[in-house]
Order: C-alpha cells, then structure tokens, then sequence
C-alpha cells in the first residue's frame, strides 16, 4: 500500500463515509452456490451516491502478470492527499477476452468493495473465485524453454527446407504466444519438435 504523506483528511473523509454509506443490495445470483451478491454495478452506485459529499472519488486501473489479471485501487481526496492499494489479481482458468473480462470485472467488486468497506458478498461467496479459477495457477514456461523451443523449430525448418514461421503453423502458436505457454506446454512442444527433427535425421541418413 502506497499513501500520500498525510492521510489524515483521507481518513476522516473515509470514516464519515463508512458511517453514512447504504449498502446496496445484494442483486447478483450465483446459480452454483446458490448465494447472492452485490454487481459491481451496484457496488459503484453505493459509492457515487455518498462518497462526492466527503471530497472521495476513486480510479481503478487494470494490471497483469503472469498469474492473471486485476487492478490497482486509488482512493483520492480532495486535499490531495490518496490511498493507493496493493495490486488484487485474480488467476485466470483460461486466456481469452471473455475470460480477462471476467476476471477483472470481479477484481473491481472485490478491490472496490475492499477498499471503501462495501459488504458485497456473502460470507461462502469467495467460491465463486475459486470454482472459476485454478487453485494452483499453470507455472509459466521458462525462458530457457522458450529458447529451446524457437533453436528446435529453426532446426526442423532447415531440415525440411522451410521457414520457421511454416513450423509455427503447424504447430497452431505464433512466435509471440510462446510467452504464454505453461510450463507444461512448452516441454510437449519441445518433445514434439525433437521427435520430427529425429525423424528427419533418419530420413536424410537413409536417402
């Protein structure tokens, strides 16, 4: 958490805040869990309605790693003086814009929620993170790997005289996505890159 060097107007303004707040209602439904929760939507109105008043307003910027996606909560007040609040990520099960829109859509409610004490959930609600994302996030590929990886390709394209860039289609990635492999991934493509460069090797010593 980063502050400004003062936050005793800040803390003021937040403590008349939390006091004079209506928490929203729980409008959202998790159909799995059978529990119901506060929509960002909600979560964002329940602030704009009482936070001008005390001089707070707010911005949210998104961040990612290797882990997933999320954001970084500001709190500001009008003399200046801001809260910045650590980085909250949400792993991400897969890597698409429906997936990254999810994940950060729910990284808003929880680090909004968080940081200007909105009751948002209800108290099992946290399921919903974990049934939708994986509890021990895909370690990502070295880059040891992907060297490996792009010194092997090149191999098999001079083997069959080809481009590297006819190998990648191949194999259904492009040059940039081998960042984003797992771990995992990238020791198959390794494996799957060695044995068509064997397999090319045998057939130019028995030619």
């Amino acid at each position: 958490m980063k502050t400004s060097e003062s936050i005793n107007e800040i803390a003021k303004a937040l403590a008349q805040f939390q006091s004079e707040v209506k928490q929203p209602e729980k409008d959202g439904t998790n159909p799995h869990f059978k529990s119901k929760y506060v929509t960002l939507d909600g979560t964002v109105k329940s602030i704009h309605e009482c936070a001008p008043k005390h001089g707070l307003s707010y911005t949210q910027m998104p961040v990612s790693n290797e882990s997933g996606v999320g954001v970084v909560t500001v709190i500001f007040h009008t003399s200046g003086q801001f809260i910045e609040f650590d980085p909250f990520i949400l792993p991400l099960d897969k890597k698409t814009a429906q997936g990254v829109g999810s994940g950060l859509t729910y990284s808003k409610r929880y680090a909004l929620s968080a940081a200007f004490g909105i009751v948002s959930d209800v108290d099992d609600d946290g399921n919903e993170a974990t049934d939708n994302a994986p509890q021990n996030p895909p370690k990502q590929a070295s880059s040891k790997q992907v060297g490996m990886i792009k010194a092997k390709v090149l191999e098999y394209a001079k083997l069959r005289g080809r481009t590297p860039q006819d190998v990648y289609k191949v194999l259904n990635i492009t040059m940039t996505d081998l960042e984003t492999l797992s771990s995992k991934d990238a020791s198959d493509m390794i494996k799957t890159v060695d044995g068509w460069i064997n397999k090319a090797k045998d057939e130019q010593q028995g030619a």
